[in-house]
C-alpha cells in the first residue's frame, strides 16, 4: 500500500468516519466536523488545502460577493417562502418547526450573538462540508458524469437536509432542497466556495431578520 493511496484514498474514508461517529453519539457540531474535514484535506492536499476545498483567491470578486449573490440569496428565500413551503407543508400535512429560534424573536443582543455563529457554522463550516468537501470527494472517486452529478446533489442534499432535523419533517425537506440548489450553484460556478459561503451568509441573514420581527 504506498503513500499516495493512503493519502488520497484512505484518509478521506477515515476523516468521514470520524465524522459519522461524532454524528451517532449525539454530539455533533458543524464546526468540528468541518475542522476534521480541513485537516484531511491538509494531509490530502499540503499546499494546495485551500484550493482544494474550492477556496480560490482568483474567484473572489466583489460583484459576484455583493451584488449577485445577495440578489440570488434573495430570489432563493423568496422562491422558497412563497412557492416551496406551501408546497412542503401541504404535502407532509405540518408546518415547519422554528421553535428553536423563538429566544431570538425582537431579542437584538440574542440575534447577534446566534448571527455570529450562523456565519461559522452555517455559511462557513456547512458550506466547507457539504460543498467544499463531500461534493468534491464524492467527484474524485465517481467521476464527473451526469449520472454521478445527479447522484451527488442528490445524496448530499438528502443529508444537510437531516442535518436540519430540528426543523421538523418539512423543515428538513425545505433544507434539503435548499441544499440542492446550493450544490448545482456550486457546480455551475466551477467550485466556487468563496461565493456558496457568502450565497449561504446572505440566506440566513435574511432568514434571522424574518425571525426577530416575527414574519416567521
Amino acid at each position: 500500500m504506498n503513500k499516495t493511496f493512503l493519502t488520497t484514498k484512505v484518509t478521506p474514508v477515515i476523516v468521514i468516519i470520524l465524522c459519522c461517529i461524532l454524528y451517532a453519539s449525539g454530539n455533533f457540531q458543524m464546526i468540528i466536523a468541518a475542522l476534521i474535514l480541513i485537516i484531511g484535506s491538509a494531509i490530502e492536499y499540503k499546499k494546495e488545502l485551500f484550493s482544494s476545498l474550492g477556496f480560490q483567491r482568483k474567484r473572489i470578486n466583489i460583484k459576484s460577493l455583493l451584488i449577485i449573490a445577495p440578489l440570488l440569496a434573495i430570489a432563493i428565500f423568496l422562491f422558497s417562502g412563497n412557492v416551496m413551503i406551501p408546497i412542503v407543508t401541504y404535502l407532509t400535512g405540518q408546518p415547519m418547526d422554528y421553535s428553536v429560534f423563538e429566544p431570538y424573536k425582537g431579542n437584538l443582543p440574542a440575534l447577534l450573538n446566534i448571527f455570529i455563529y450562523m456565519l461559522l457554522s452555517a455559511a462557513f463550516a456547512e458550506e466547507i462540508v457539504f460543498r467544499g468537501y463531500l461534493m468534491r470527494q464524492f467527484t474524485k472517486f465517481f467521476g464527473s458524469s451526469k449520472i454521478s452529478l445527479v447522484i451527488n446533489i442528490l445524496l448530499f442534499g438528502f443529508l444537510f437536509g437531516l442535518s436540519h432535523a430540528y426543523q421538523g419533517i418539512t423543515g428538513m425537506i425545505l433544507t434539503g432542497i435548499t441544499g440542492m440548489f446550493l450544490a448545482i450553484i456550486f457546480h455551475i460556478r466551477k467550485n466556487d466556495l468563496w461565493f456558496n459561503i457568502t450565497l449561504h451568509g446572505f440566506i440566513d441573514t435574511i432568514g434571522l431578520i424574518y425571525i426577530y420581527n416575527g414574519w416567521l
